[in-house]
């Protein structure tokens, strides 16, 4: 069994809530095994799992014990989308499992490549909540024998079968490593020593990257807390500002190395080169994620996320009292390419072009708005 980090204390005084272990994942057969493993381990445990058949437009809910199948149910998604049948679907149905009284604990397995994000976060934010439910852990199940090519190959979710609706178009690797980047726990069966390497690297400081849920002490996680929703917040967040963990000692052999560029300026991206130029910095089989900004949109955080090819940019929130900073992480494995610091720097406003226009450019269009938006005009 691995020892997770030391969980923090609970100073309640009231009955303690129900423990919320949450199983997410892009490939449905690891998250199936690894919700049945944590059920052996766990007998007293209730377990809701909720899959999207994407051509029927159904979203399906079936709810398991050590006994066997309790309930399933089939919600048509013909008029609501993914994300707001799960947010109507979800949580009560945990909250209604949890008030029968039956079980100790509570495990959630999401749908194929959705994010815990909503649930923490509606259960982070409600006081009322909280005294019911809490979120002990995050699972991030992978297939431990693909992790280097689920992460950093170009296949979109949408040619494995796997996604939320008929028009999600995320890649494999870009729904995976915001997993694995939000979780507490990942499991990779069968991983490959790079692969381990590259999932730690992407995963949060003091996530633990195990080989099945058979190394996991359930016991330790159902006992205590250990998903701090604050913390893995600041993790993943576009606009990052917490420091990276160095990197641990590679192999000598370069097909085995993980390598990392934190690529940082307090200057905004120019947008003609960003349209013209992106895929420099965006293609190739690494992983990279970050924030930027325009001086065209000073308000505006911008989002860069991107793996194996694919990037997705787009609007965060307002910058609001923070300065507004350029921040791309890029993590691969094997020969670091050569050209992505000078990629990061092309498309970066020169010194010259902020003394000659200033930090701020009045203009109708910047010719990014299919991705970001229009341009908001000055009152």
């Amino acid at each position: 069994m691995s020892d997770l980090p030391d969980p923090r204390p609970l100073h309640s005084t009231e009955s303690p809530a129900t423990p919320v272990v949450v199983v997410t994942g892009v490939d449905p057969h690891a998250q199936d095994a690894a919700t049945v493993g944590l059920l052996w381990d766990l007998p007293r445990a209730v377990a809701v799992r909720h899959t999207i058949d994407v051509e029927r437009a159904l979203l399906e809910r079936v709810v398991s014990d050590a006994t066997g199948e309790l309930e399933r149910e089939v919600v048509d998604l013909d008029h609501l989308c993914a994300t707001c049948a799960l947010r109507e679907d979800v949580l009560p149905t945990v909250l209604r499992l949890a008030g029968e009284g039956r079980w100790d604990s509570v495990l959630v397995q999401l749908p194929s490549s959705a994010l815990a994000d909503p649930l923490c976060d509606a259960l982070a934010r409600d006081a009322v909540l909280r005294r019911t439910l809490r979120v002990h852990a995050v699972l991030a199940a992978t297939d431990g024998r693909t992790t280097a090519d689920d992460l950093l190959g170009d296949d979109l979710l949408r040619e494995r079968g796997w996604g939320t609706s008929p028009g999600d178009h995320r890649g494999v690797g870009e729904a995976l490593a915001a997993l694995v980047e939000a979780a507490d726990v990942v499991l990779a069966p069968d991983a490959a020593p790079v692969g381990r390497r590259l999932l730690g690297t992407l995963a949060a400081p003091g996530a633990v990257v195990l080989g099945s849920a058979a190394d996991l002490d359930v016991a330790a996680v159902v006992r205590a807390p250990h998903h701090d929703h604050r913390a893995r917040f600041d993790w993943t967040r576009a606009d990052r500002r917490v420091p990276l963990p160095v990197l641990p000692p590679q192999p000598d052999a370069v097909q085995e190395r993980v390598w990392r560029l934190d690529l940082s300026s307090d200057r905004p991206f120019h947008p003609a080169r960003l349209l013209a130029d992106l895929g420099r910095l965006g293609s190739g089989r690494h992983r990279s994620r970050g924030c930027f900004w325009l001086p065209t949109r000073t308000d505006d955080v911008l989002a860069w996320d991107g793996a194996g090819g694919q990037l997705s940019i787009g609007t965060v929130r307002p910058w609001g009292p923070i300065r507004p900073f350029t921040r791309i992480v890029v993590t691969g494995v094997g020969e670091r390419p050569t050209h992505l610091v000078d990629a990061f720097e092309h498309l970066l406003v020169t010194a010259e072009e902020l003394e000659l226009r200033g930090p701020a450019w009045e203009t109708v269009e910047d010719g990014l708005e299919p991705w970001l938006g229009p341009l908001r005009r000055a009152a």
